[in-house]
């Protein structure tokens, strides 16, 4: 009797699991392993393996407000991270439907680059953004408007620059800002062209919350995932 190579072998392929002398009948030369291994195959669950010429393994998945025809990719990471922002949206969105999408909180210094590039591409997607660029009006009290827009958002971004962090520790509108957005879980950290870990030195609270990163995916894609977030 063929007796299973899977105990001393294991069966880490489908080709492994066609050499086995006990299984290969059952598994097929070109059969899927998934469910041999125990991995789902259904796409709405993660997965791992490993990346070429490194160590480190990434992960997709697919959140439950994401489209089937959709072709964008989220780690497990970021799933977990926006699932309670997106079932605050829906709440928003069933309280308040003339919300605006999101509130885009940012460095002064950025205004002109990062964030204006954010607030376009997000746009382009169909998202409505208060951005103060366009919203803060001339002789508007700053403060005042800040306020309405962030009572007019359904959630809030946070643009992390290298800008941001050298405001941050100081109190500034971005710190006020921030604390009505964290205050109320509504808030999604966008880290760019710097890191969490830098970030965590000066915001460990804000660097609790995870997001989206530009290291991982470029601007376009991430102002896609926002949008998916956001479409009710």
């Amino acid at each position: 009797m063929a007796r299973c190579t899977a105990p001393v072998r294991g069966h880490y392929s489908a080709a492994a699991a066609a050499a086995c002398p006990a299984c290969g009948s059952r598994y097929g030369r070109y059969s899927s392993y998934n469910s041999y291994s125990g991995y789902p195959s259904n796409t709405s669950q993660s997965y791992s393996s490993p990346v070429a010429g490194g160590g480190r393994s990434i992960g997709s998945s697919r959140p439950r407000w994401s489209r089937a025809s959709s072709t964008l990719s989220y780690t497990p990471v970021q799933v977990q991270s926006l699932t309670s922002i997106r079932t605050a949206i829906e709440a928003k969105a069933a309280e308040r439907p003339d919300l605006r999408d999101v509130f885009l909180c940012h460095a002064w210094d950025d205004r002109q680059g990062a964030a204006k590039q954010l607030h376009d591409l997000l746009e382009e997607a169909g998202v409505k953004v208060w951005f103060s660029e366009k919203d803060l009006g001339l002789g508007v009290p700053m403060m005042r408007a800040i306020d309405k827009g962030l009572a007019a958002s359904r959630i809030g971004l946070v643009l992390v620059t290298p800008a941001l962090l050298a405001r941050l520790p100081r109190e500034s509108v971005a710190d006020k800002e921030l604390s009505a957005l964290l205050a109320g879980n509504r808030l999604v950290p966008i880290v760019h062209n710097t890191t969490y870990a830098a970030l965590r030195n000066v915001s460990p609270l804000l660097a609790s919350r995870s997001g989206l990163d530009t290291a991982e995916d470029s601007m376009a894609t991430i102002a896609a995932k926002v949008a998916e977030l956001v479409t009710i």
